[in-house]
């Protein structure tokens, strides 16, 4: 059961961050899925944020274009973040390594959880790397993870055929976060963060 189910000065803002910016993308059904499920915990604000609505610069510069502006504003406002990520040739996608590359002060000390999809290894590869990348970054990666292997098949009209299953994985997740989350936002309002500067 997902706890305290109501909104108090104690709830998380959550980026639901949907990597895929392929055309056809599985990644759509994914999010909108576990978005879902978040806004059914009152312990959350959710927003989806999808890497398909910023032109992002391969070739950064000094200065902030607009929508790089506007997502380095969506990433610093956020205490928790949720990874949405296909697995492409045992990685992940060269648009999120930018994404990320992109902003740094704004990731640091926020807890950071992954939803993944792919085919035999449910994208648990790109999970395993995105581990340490994001750990380069002062992030804490959680445990907890939802994964769908073949993923394809293991939804119906936009929902998972087991979702009691996945549900109850997401929770999990959710939960950890929810710790993790107030725990690093109270770090980072009383303790001066010097200590992890690049």
């Amino acid at each position: 059961m997902i706890l305290d189910r109501m909104t108090t000065d104690r709830s998380l803002k959550l980026g639901i961050i949907l990597a895929s910016t392929r055309k056809g993308r599985f990644g759509e059904t994914v999010a909108n899925w576990f978005e879902e499920v978040a806004r059914e915990d009152y312990r959350f604000e959710t927003e989806l944020i999808d890497l398909l609505d910023y032109s992002l610069p391969w070739n950064m510069s000094k200065d902030m274009d607009s929508d790089l502006s506007l997502f380095s504003e969506k990433i610093g406002s956020s205490d928790v973040f949720v990874v949405i990520t296909p697995e492409y040739n045992h990685g992940y996608p060269a648009y999120l390594k930018l994404a990320i590359d992109s902003l740094q002060e704004e990731w640091k000390a926020k807890p950071l959880g992954f939803v993944s999809y792919g085919g035999s290894s449910g994208g648990l590869r790109a999970v395993e790397q995105l581990r340490n990348v994001f750990a380069e970054l002062r992030m804490t990666t959680v445990k907890d993870c939802v994964s769908f292997h073949w993923a394809h098949a293991r939804f119906h009209n936009g929902r998972p055929t087991e979702e009691f299953r996945y549900h109850a994985s997401a929770e999990r997740l959710l939960n950890e976060l929810y710790w993790w989350g107030n725990v690093l936002k109270e770090a980072r309002k009383e303790f001066p963060q010097s200590v992890l500067r690049s």
